[in-house]
């Protein structure tokens, strides 16, 4: 077991952010969980519930919506403690308006998954706000899930320049399918994580993918009928019976188990085994090899360095 004792977790007011405080407040060890939120009324909601089920008042709201570049960096300033671990959980399909551009140049999906995270983690290690672990929930949406008809990934070059199209939205010219797209994105990030680890070797850097989640809010912007037929009759009807759900619980239980395992390497995607969502977790590297490509992984970085740099 590692000895983690103060944590940050970025959409925390809900679902599988919310969850994973709820548990890792009662390991005995846990002395402080911060709950970085964009909306201040769902937040002091969510505080007020996790001290109810916990019995404990480990829990602190810092104001941050990944979105906005302005607030993670406000946040940084004002944390008033260096953190062990930082779990980058926010996201989702992107709202409303997954394909619209933020003032950064990037879609609001790409925001609110991944650039926001990237400019969190780096003013946490330029401030020398952290001191040991980054968690980013990744998904088996970036290898593609074929049963839920989420089509895997493809790169024709793999280049920066073709990451910064993703990152833009241009790669996908008419056809912005935040389903397919939220792939991309999290294919990316993961690429990302995967160069942090060897830059920056002090630190462990781990994606872990929470498996086919019930009860998550990520999909709450889909088109109407597309969420109900996910919400109520795919995901706890069908899917469960194909090992493609799991429980809230489950799903936060990953990433609370892979924050305190110190066998998991850094760098590495830990998520299901092929075909299914749930079940043991391993090294998606050895089931898909590109993840281990050092090229694509430094362009995925480089693209969204220029970004953050520019933000």
């Amino acid at each position: 077991m590692t000895t983690l004792k103060t944590f940050l977790i970025t959409g925390a007011n809900s679902g599988i952010g919310k969850d994973t405080a709820r548990q890792l407040a009662l390991l005995p060890n846990t002395k402080k969980i911060y709950l970085a939120c964009r909306n201040a009324q769902k937040a002091r909601q969510a505080q007020r519930d996790l001290e109810k089920q916990t019995k404990s008042h480990k829990f602190e709201i810092i104001s941050v919506d990944t979105t906005q570049p302005a607030t993670v960096k406000k946040a940084v300033h004002e944390l008033p403690e260096a953190i062990d671990a930082v779990v980058l959980n926010a996201g989702g399909i992107g709202g409303k308006t997954p394909e619209k551009l933020t003032p950064e140049g990037v879609t609001t999906i790409t925001a609110s998954n991944l650039l926001g995270h990237v400019i969190l983690v780096d003013s946490l290690i330029r401030a020398g706000k952290l001191k040991k672990t980054v968690l980013f929930a990744s998904s088996e949406a970036a290898r593609g899930i074929q049963q839920t008809g989420m089509k895997r990934p493809e790169l024709s070059s793999g280049s920066a320049e073709e990451f910064t199209r993703i990152y833009d939205g241009r790669f996908f010219e008419n056809k912005f399918d935040a389903m397919q797209v939220y792939g991309y994105i999290k294919l990316a990030g993961t690429l990302w994580m995967s160069a942090m680890a060897r830059k920056h070797p002090e630190f462990t850097f781990l994606s872990i993918s929470p498996g086919g989640t019930r009860g998550t809010e990520g999909m709450n912007d889909l088109p109407p009928i597309q969420r109900f037929v996910f919400k109520y009759i795919g995901m706890p009807l069908i899917m469960p019976l194909l090992g493609l759900s799991h429980s809230l619980e489950k799903g936060a239980q990953r990433f609370v188990n892979a924050l305190n395992n110190p066998d998991l390497r850094s760098g590495k995607f830990y998520a299901s085994k092929k075909n299914v969502l749930t079940g043991a977790l391993v090294d998606q590297g050895a089931l898909f090899p590109e993840l281990e490509d050092q090229d694509l992984q430094n362009h995925a970085y480089q693209a969204i360095q220029n970004f953050a740099q520019a933000s």
